[in-house]
């Protein structure tokens, strides 16, 4: 498990790679088609580079929670196992406060690049609890809610007035709970929609010729490395929920997400 902790940006880092390389050559790929060629010929005519990540990232959320639950087992019966565990998995998940940590550690990363960050209020029942994996709750609320805070912050950067607050509403229903993420960052065009669930897409400076082609080790960023929200629609898909974006172009964005609450979902590992 620790040795391929990294495997994520390390991929990330060869796709960006290829990127890179259809913008330097020549021909149908290359430098005639510019930078926006290349991402709709990245989009349109390479699917199978898409449906192949996509396939292999859900394959290891599976592997790396087969193993994290066994890991997580065996320490549990050689020491004292956590309260309402088992495994990796809570029986009593808050996700108020799930998203109030992810809230702290995406504002403590914006807060470094841009020496601020925009309010987020939560609303929700904080008695409310169910059972889900803790980690994998906050790796998703943790992704949508460092992007809402990048489009605050950039949309106010030159700009006096206060930014309006972020809003992560929870809501407990039969089949699904259901989280929304709500801001006022200026939206996303809608032309751009589609381009936001391919990998390696993003608006930021890309961080990933930093990393360390050895490790996989790279700086902690508020946006660049392009696929955040793939595998955050992934982490959903993997017990029965799903991610979606709905975004006013000029206003701004929401983000809902919906998780399976009947554990009654197979992994879509097919």
């Amino acid at each position: 498990m620790d040795r391929h902790a990294n495997v994520v940006p390390m991929i990330a880092r060869g796709v960006l790679e290829l990127k890179l390389e259809l913008e330097r050559e020549g021909g149908e790929g290359g430098a005639r088609l510019g930078k926006r060629g290349v991402e709709n010929k990245w989009m349109n005519d390479m699917p199978e580079i898409h449906q192949f990540l996509d396939g292999f990232y859900m394959s290891r959320i599976g592997i790396r929670m087969l193993m994290g639950q066994h890991v997580a087992l065996e320490e549990a019966a050689a020491t004292a196992p956590q309260e309402n565990y088992i495994g990796l998995i809570c029986t009593k998940v808050s996700p108020v406060a799930v998203a109030r940590d992810a809230i702290e550690d995406a504002r403590s990363i914006c807060m470094r690049q841009y020496g601020d960050a925009p309010e987020v209020e939560v609303f929700g029942d904080e008695s409310f609890t169910f059972a889900y994996v803790p980690g994998h709750l906050h790796q998703m609320l943790f992704e949508l809610v460092k992007n809402s805070l990048r489009a605050v912050s950039d949309k106010y950067l030159d700009s006096d007035q206060m930014p309006p607050p972020i809003r992560v509403v929870i809501a407990e229903g039969a089949e699904d709970v259901t989280i929304k993420i709500s801001d006022e960052g200026g939206g996303i065009r809608r032309s751009g929609l589609q381009r936001i669930w391919t990998y390696l897409y993003t608006t930021a400076n890309s961080p990933l010729l930093e990393m360390d082609a050895d490790t996989g080790a790279g700086p902690a960023v508020l946006a660049g490395y392009g696929y955040g929200l793939p595998l955050s629609r992934l982490y959903a898909r993997y017990f029965g929920g799903d991610l979606q974006v709905l975004s006013m172009d000029g206003y701004g964005t929401d983000a809902y997400l919906h998780l399976n609450r009947l554990g009654n979902i197979a992994e879509p590992l097919t």
